[in-house]
């Protein structure tokens, strides 16, 4: 992992000289060449690469070389870390006469003073990091002042000794660093506002065989800026998702035989025996580029539910989060697009299912919405995505992972959209105007738990998006045959308050055996009711139907898996009654539309003789 980070910062030149960081100044004073103090500039949006000296910089006597806050490159109290400021100019200005200039500024009480009043009227906030600019130059980007930063900055490096090790990220012989500076951007998901440590031997706990601090994951101080500047980039544009950072990055693109842009140019002329160009560095970092944007859309369609363009590369994934001033690694997963396109296809695959109407799937849903379906059910939750960060934690890099990977989901993602439809079923409204059905987004939870439950165990499974009455499954018929006794009860008397779901699916969802015998009872005195034959007609073909694929047993007890199949042959045979009642009433109308126009035609002939 830490390789791979590493080689992602050089491919994308984010790799940084040691000592330095990037950071945001907000303003520069501005000095002539000579010296003479011309007023604040303030910069939209500058990121400039600058000296730094990592924790240190917290001390009370230390802080950073020239770029730093305005409360203390401009405190008029003289306190320790303003000294310690001026002290660095003094001592880089044998290096670079510039800096001998911005000491002059701050120095001289009556400019100071004028630079106090102009940070004043520019609204210059304590914490906005400030800088020098002399000449037309910010003092930053002097060469000077980099070879001599280089130098002057050993003084603050911690280092384990003078003991060579084999550094863990490139493998090369090294003098390890005794500490590591922290890695930025993980404070919205528990991390500490001024880093976390991704390398921490602090504890007796964590260190082994006696080796104190860095002899215990030794690293070279070259190569962990690599890896901090990956990560700071990396997770700056990560979605946080169920209360962790989700990092994700691609390296190198696949062989030249698998890109599918050189197979094109190879096609041209497939007898060209001339060796291809070499690669130019920018065209190197295009590919890269459009690597890159063609593997979030593909990430990210695990959350839109949305068709994504193929990736010719790896992909790695980090889960994060700060625990304490460290970096928590939850997860860590790489391999091929390849195989990462299969199992995203797999999981769009297994998750249709019918819409209510019967003739369609249901529509595409970010990955939220349906991991709120894994909530525990309330009527009234003002803020279910931040109840879902608590209660889903665990869960969600289990789901997500399962999707990526194209494995079995956790056993709580089906035990929670279960519990999810029972709630849900039994405390429905007595007063609404149709029975209830299970939640739709809860069942494909339920339908993918099977299905991949089943691909581990090298079953068959024949659940389709549609009602299957082929289906093996007792459990899912049981859930069928009530539907249809819900349908009858309802077209026998539409104003009932309480129908048989509210009364009997909680028993008929555990123990079919005690239920569907005292369904079919009632049954009958409801057919009696349907003012329409024709849909009568029609609830005894099905009833028929599906009770011939049920066979000669009911079940007396369903456990977790069968409860689920019952759910789902509830929802597909609801939906497939709807299909053919809506086919069955269109039926009718164009027999009904053909009858008046005949009998019109009729008329008219008449009137004509």
């Amino acid at each position: 992992m830490l390789r791979a980070l590493y080689d992602y910062a050089v491919e994308n030149d984010l790799a940084l000289p040691p000592g330095y960081v990037n950071k945001s100044i907000k303003a520069y004073i501005v000095l002539s060449a000579k010296g003479e103090f011309l007023g604040i500039e303030q910069p939209e949006n500058e990121v400039l690469p600058c000296p730094d000296i990592g924790s240190t910089a917290n001390s009370k006597d230390k802080c950073n070389a020239l770029v730093e806050k305005a409360s203390v490159v401009l405190s008029e109290k003289q306190d320790a870390k303003s000294l310690f400021f001026r002290q660095t100019l003094r001592d880089g200005a044998h290096a670079e006469p510039k800096l001998a200039l911005c000491l002059q500024v701050l120095e001289d009480a009556d400019v100071f003073s004028s630079i106090l009043a102009e940070a004043q009227s520019k609204k210059l906030k304590g914490p906005d990091r400030v800088s020098f600019s002399v000449g037309g130059e910010p003092v930053v980007k002097s060469q000077a002042v980099g070879d001599w930063w280089q130098t002057y900055r050993r003084q603050f490096v911690k280092s384990s000794g003078e003991a060579r090790s084999l550094c863990l990220i490139t493998g090369e012989p090294t003098i390890p660093m005794a500490t590591v500076p922290p890695v930025s951007g993980l404070a919205v998901v528990g991390g500490h506002p001024r880093g976390d440590a991704l390398i921490c031997f602090d504890k007796s706990s964590f260190c082994s065989y006696g080796q104190k601090q860095a002899a215990n994951a030794p690293v070279s101080e070259e190569a962990f800026a690599g890896v901090k500047a990956a990560l700071d980039a990396l997770i700056a544009d990560a979605p946080v998702l169920a209360g962790m950072k989700f990092v994700h990055w691609y390296d190198k693109p696949v062989p030249p035989e698998e890109d599918c842009l050189i197979s094109f140019n190879l096609g041209a002329d497939a007898n060209a025996e001339d060796e291809p160009d070499e690669e130019t560095p920018l065209q190197h970092r295009q590919m890269i580029a459009a690597a890159e944007k063609s593997a979030d859309d593909l990430i990210r369609s695990v959350e839109s539910g949305q068709h994504s363009a193929p990736l010719q590369n790896r992909y790695h994934i980090l889960l994060l989060t700060g625990v304490s001033g460290r970096v928590m690694i939850r997860r860590y997963e790489q391999g091929r697009y390849e195989t990462l396109q299969k199992n995203i296809s797999q999981w769009e695959q297994d998750l249709k299912l019918c819409d209510m109407s019967g003739t369609g799937t249901i529509k595409p849903y970010k990955l939220i919405a349906r991991l709120l379906r894994l909530l525990s059910r309330q009527k009234s939750d003002k803020n279910p995505f931040e109840r879902a960060k608590k209660e889903l934690s665990g869960l969600t890099s289990a789901v997500l992972l399962a999707i990526i990977g194209g494995t079995p989901l956790p056993a709580p993602a089906g035990v929670r959209a279960l519990a999810y439809i029972r709630s849900e079923m039994f405390d429905a409204d007595e007063d609404q105007n149709s029975p209830p059905i299970p939640d739709g987004i809860s069942c494909q939870w339920l339908k993918v738990w099977l299905l991949r439950k089943k691909r581990e165990e090298n079953k068959e499974e024949t659940l389709m998006a549609f009602y299957n009455p082929k289906h093996t499954e007792a459990a899912y018929h049981c859930g069928a045959i009530m539907a249809v006794y819900a349908a009858v009860q309802k077209a026998a008397m539409p104003e009932v308050n309480a129908g048989v779901i509210q009364r009997y699916y909680a028993a008929a969802s555990q123990t079919p055996a005690l239920v569907i015998g005292r369904l079919n009872t009632l049954s009958n005195y409801h057919f009696d009711k349907i003012t329409w034959p024709w849909l009568a007609n029609l609830y005894n073909d099905k009833l028929s139907t599906v009770y011939c694929s049920l066979g000669d047993e009911v079940p007396v007890m369903l456990n977790l898996e069968q409860q689920a199949y019952f759910a789902l042959g509830y929802r597909q045979m609801t939906a497939e009654l709807n299909r053919e009642m809506n086919e069955k009433r269109a039926e009718l109308k164009e027999a009904k539309a053909q009858k008046t126009a005949k009998a019109d035609h009729k008329d008219a002939e008449e009137v004509r003789a």
